[in-house]
């Protein structure tokens, strides 16, 4: 997961390796990315994490 500037708020979700991600990413587990998600935490335009955990709009 992506963190803002400071690593207080989340920012986005990624795959693991994703070249968008950027300097401030912590690995979590798949429950944590669904729940995240499920939040309205962005899903990578890139990586798709959203797609790679069998999500659907």
């Amino acid at each position: 997961m992506q963190q803002s500037l400071g690593g207080r708020h989340p920012v986005a979700v990624h795959v693991g390796g994703c070249h968008m991600a950027g300097k401030t990413v912590r690995g979590i587990s798949r429950e944590q990315a669904v729940r995240a998600l499920a939040e309205g935490v962005e899903a990578c335009t890139h990586c798709r994490p959203d797609t790679e955990l069998g999500l659907l709009d």
